[in-house]
């Protein structure tokens, strides 16, 4: 089956090697059968509703978030998309032009597509290191993410929101609250750069299922389990990297 892709800004949000996430998605899609068509949305090109069935936007610093910001909350189309039961992974810039808005030191407002609900507010100190996560995107189903977080915006979630996750180790969203990420229906927002897929294949598996349900309009299938070994100790020692921090920084 074609899982079909739209990567927004991919000549913008590019960096930490958050590319890497498509390649992951791409062999994991096919070592199953599958076939993932990636098409690349950018400037001025709308988003279609119904036209993929999985949106993806990578990281950025402030100035490349500068240029595609307006662009991008003017695609209304990805809020509807995900309403219609799209799936997403945007992560750190993306994730925060996801939300209302992102608010640069300067003063200045960068404008957010609005999808998740939330504000992210530029701070004084990078947030940066390894981080661990608690997550249970599926009831009764814990399991952890790890990865690499660099960030200065403290990102705010509103009352009621759901996190993509707690943090065992690290800073997450704002240093503070305990909280990492966000979620909506299928869309998952975070901060955690490395790539995030490499080292978290239950992830990249729960996105392809998620899009998948989407092309079929029915259930999210169980799909056929991979040999993982190689992922699962970059995991580890991810996971360990982040809990030698000394827990949750505040």
């Amino acid at each position: 089956m074609k899982i079909r892709v739209g990567h927004l800004y991919p000549d913008y949000l590019n960096i930490y090697a958050d590319r890497g996430n498509i390649a992951v998605l791409a062999r994991r899609a096919a070592w199953r059968g599958n076939e993932l068509e990636v098409e690349a949305i950018g400037m001025n090109e709308p988003v279609e509703v119904g036209a993929h069935d999985l949106y993806y936007v990578g990281g950025g610093q402030d100035r490349e978030q500068a240029l595609v910001a307006r662009d991008l909350a003017g695609k209304g189309g990805l809020v509807e998309a995900v309403e219609a039961g799209a799936a997403v992974l945007a992560v750190c810039g993306g994730y925060q032009l996801l939300g209302r808005f992102y608010r640069e030191r300067s003063g200045a407002e960068l404008p957010g597509v609005g999808l998740f609900p939330l504000q992210t507010i530029a701070g004084e100190r990078r947030m940066i290191g390894d981080v661990l996560l608690d997550c249970e995107l599926v009831p009764g189903q814990r399991r952890t993410l790890a990865g690499f977080e660099n960030h200065a915006g403290r990102t705010l979630l509103d009352a009621g929101a759901e996190p993509l996750g707690r943090v065992v180790a690290g800073f997450g969203n704002d240093g503070e609250s305990g909280f990492e990420g966000c979620r909506v229906g299928r869309a998952i927002g975070t901060y955690l750069h490395g790539p995030l897929l490499p080292r978290n294949p239950w992830l990249a598996d729960w996105l392809l299922s998620q899009a998948l349900a989407h092309r079929t309009g029915g259930d999210a299938p169980e799909l056929e389990p991979l040999a993982d070994a190689f992922e699962a100790e970059a995991h580890a020692v991810s996971a360990s990297r982040a809990r030698s921090r000394g827990g949750r920084h505040a």
